[in-house]
């Protein structure tokens, strides 16, 4: 990781996509920048550090963020389409409602961001890390986690439909309500999962994984069984 140090710097500008492109060609550091409904898309940000950044509603459809660093900036509802953000480091970030879909996170690691209502539709992600993330109502289907270490995620209503949990381990996450369809947990360890609100015919889904006794309980108490 390159030292935001190291880097040519902007401080505490509001910057426009004619502003980025007269920068273009060294990559720059942004702090405390506004870049709010900035049109960023399809531009080559290889390498950028922003830091503490307003990227609201900002557009980056396409725009390649390779090994972009990314510090608690906030970018509700910014449009991520298609871009790719391959080995970016993303942390204490708030992008509840950002637009992912289609877009690259081979490599890249997440840890303390808020994704409350993003679509991640369709991502392209080998080897993403996720560490205390919320991902409350997020969009999410068909993506794999599997064999992942799972530390502190919320997938609190989340749309999870075909995603691929085997071997996974969870770890103070939570599946509460989540949508479930076609999702395989083979061999996962949902014993640190609150599955509340799951319903029993969801439980099929969880065949092959490891539950606890009170987990169990949670299941069979919908058919009115308790398990002493």
């Amino acid at each position: 990781m390159t030292d935001i140090s190291a880097l040519p710097a902007l401080n505490g500008q509001q910057l426009a996509r004619a502003d980025i492109i007269a920068l273009a060609g060294t990559p720059h550091a942004l702090i405390d920048c506004d870049l709010e409904e900035a049109a960023l898309a399809q531009l080559d940000l290889t390498g950028w550090q922003f830091e503490r950044c307003n990227l609201r509603n900002a557009d980056l459809a396409g725009a390649m963020l390779e090994r972009t660093r990314w510090q608690g900036c906030r970018g509700g509802g910014a449009n991520f389409t298609g871009c790719d953000l391959s080995d970016a480091v993303l942390t204490g970030c708030d992008f509840n409602n950002v637009v992912l879909r289609r877009a690259r996170l081979e490599g890249a690691r997440l840890a303390q961001c808020k994704l409350t209502g993003a679509d991640l539709s369709d991502l392209r992600a080998l080897e993403i890390d996720m560490t205390e993330c919320l991902l409350i109502d997020a969009r999410l289907p068909g993506l794999s986690f599997r064999k992942q270490r799972l530390s502190r995620i919320d997938f609190s209503q989340a749309d999870l439909r075909k995603c691929d949990f085997r071997m996974a381990s969870f770890e103070g996450c939570s599946l509460r309500e989540a949508m479930l369809d076609g999702a395989r947990f083979e061999g996962a360890d949902l014993r640190g999962a609150d599955i509340g609100g799951v319903h029993l015919g969801d439980a099929s889904r969880f065949r092959g994984a490891t539950i606890s006794r009170d987990q169990a309980g949670e299941l069979l108490a919908e058919l009115g069984l308790k398990v002493r």
